[in-house]
């Protein structure tokens, strides 16, 4: 790779507005650093090379002229194909999608355009974002670069792989049960989940209206920051989008941490956790606790009720988005999404409201036994290593229904609550497998995740750490 594509997002931003270095030549790097690594990783659906280009000499052209667009200035990016813009196809990782241009452009890119972003690619995807693998009958799984025989985690399976392999500064992905911490802590990226409605998600690919939240993969905290600052906020477009008023996100990195309550969940997040990533975990936790963080056991509700409302509400919801195609083009879903998709039109609307219902009372339970003791609740993203691509493909074992479980038991009661969380790289297992840590925080809490994720990161390499792919 080369040493601008090394470069975080916040760092080569600096250079292009300082004019030490041209978008155009940021861009060719990130295009060539794409074309190398996509044939050993899959990531990457398509790459825009000369639309970016023209984008990236009006870049320079505009900067020649004093005028500096935003924090994103000239900086390219690649995006999950599932987030439309005017006039191009969008296949959501799927044979139905991706037949005609879309109408309108979604408010994230809109907002990322405005603080002067270019995109030059879309990222490969889980069909219709569900599956947590990154396994897609179509486009053929996404691969781990740090192990190309292991899965990036779903959906935003090209998004956590072309961060990871340094083949683009950032990247748009969604969460509606662990499609952005997945990604991020399998490929040792860090991966921001915003509360539900911080960011708008007008334009994007729906799959779960009372789960879905978009949010940013890149290499540090500090720079989902950035990018956080761009995307936030209310949007005439999107009703569920809050209109709570959004921090300076960037202004508050770099304060103290110190006094900071760090919660450490006794029950739940300690189950069926693997030695490598318990062993990660506690070494990360000796990091915060060097910063000044006070660690403080918590005893947590039962989770696993609202990982099976959760797991209700994301049936239900997607089985309805999807029941016209369902009735008119079931032979062009895939066996495993067809599958999933007819067990929510099973489920019983009893059961779907009851999980709405039990929504408000599970977070006042988690807020009550977490929040009333600590700022912030540190556990693991998954309990176990990256498993295998073939270990998880359709079919392959009797353990696979166990293992495809176990990869969402720690996200998607996150989801359900709507909280927002932030995975970070916190270390490797002995075969050299990332593994990540998430920060869990009140609703709107996003500023305080990421100033104690830069904290952290400011104390840690694992961050720096780039796969030999």
């Amino acid at each position: 790779m080369s040493e601008l594509t090394s470069l975080t997002l916040t760092q080569v931003a600096a250079r292009i507005r300082a004019r030490e270095v041209s978008s155009l030549e940021v861009l060719d790097a990130c295009i060539a650093r794409a074309e190398s690594v996509n044939p050993k990783l899959n990531a990457f659906l398509r790459i825009d090379a000369e639309l970016a280009r023209d984008a990236a000499r009006l870049a320079d052209a505009e900067l020649a002229r004093g005028r500096v667009r935003g924090p994103l200035h000239g900086v390219p990016m690649a995006h999950k194909d599932m987030f439309y813009r005017e006039g191009v196809p969008s296949s959501c990782g799927s044979r139905i999608k991706g037949e005609r241009p879309e109408a309108a452009t979604a408010t994230a890119l809109a907002r990322l355009d405005a603080a002067g972003a270019i995109q030059f690619g879309v990222l490969h995807m889980s069909e219709f974002a569900y599956n947590p693998t990154g396994h897609n009958a179509h486009f053929g799984p996404c691969r781990n670069p740090w192990d190309t025989a292991r899965i990036t985690g779903g959906s935003s399976s090209g998004a956590g792989a072309a961060v990871a392999a340094r083949a683009t500064y950032a990247a748009l992905g969604s969460d509606t049960g662990g499609s952005v911490r997945l990604p991020a802590a399998f490929n040792g990226v860090t991966g921001l989940k915003p509360t539900y409605g911080r960011v708008s998600r007008a334009g994007a690919m729906p799959l779960s209206f009372s789960l879905d939240t978009i949010g940013p993969l890149a290499r540090t905290a500090a720079d989902c920051a950035v990018l956080l600052a761009a995307l936030a906020g209310c949007d005439a477009h999107d009703p569920t989008a809050s209109a709570e008023a959004a921090p300076d996100y960037v202004a508050h990195l770099g304060r103290p941490v110190k006094g900071l309550r760090l919660g450490v969940a006794m029950n739940f997040f300690t189950e069926d956790v693997e030695p490598g990533v318990g062993a990660a975990l506690t070494e990360s936790l000796k990091a915060l606790e060097s910063l000044g963080c006070e660690i403080v056991p918590v005893t947590l509700p039962d989770l696993a009720p609202m990982d099976v409302a959760g797991a209700h509400v994301l049936a239900a919801e997607a089985a309805s988005i999807h029941g016209a195609w369902l009735r008119t083009r079931p032979d062009d879903y895939s066996p495993q999404v067809l599958a999933r998709l007819e067990r929510g039109l099973a489920l019983p609307a009893t059961k779907y409201i009851d999980a709405l219902r039990y929504r408000g009372p599970a977070l006042a339970a988690f807020s009550a036994a977490v929040f009333a003791r600590v700022d912030v609740l540190h556990a693991p993203v998954a309990p176990i290593a990256t498993p295998t691509i073939a270990e998880t493909d359709v079919g392959a074992s009797a353990a696979m229904d166990r293992t495809l479980g176990l990869l969402t038991r720690f996200t998607r009661p996150i989801n359900f609550l709507g909280l927002p969380a932030l995975a970070l790289p916190a270390g490797f297992t002995a075969e050299g497998l990332p593994v990540g840590m998430q920060l869990v925080g009140r609703p709107f809490s996003e500023d305080l995740l990421l100033r104690l994720g830069d904290a952290f990161q400011r104390a840690t390499d694992w961050h720096e750490r780039a796969p030999a792919v």
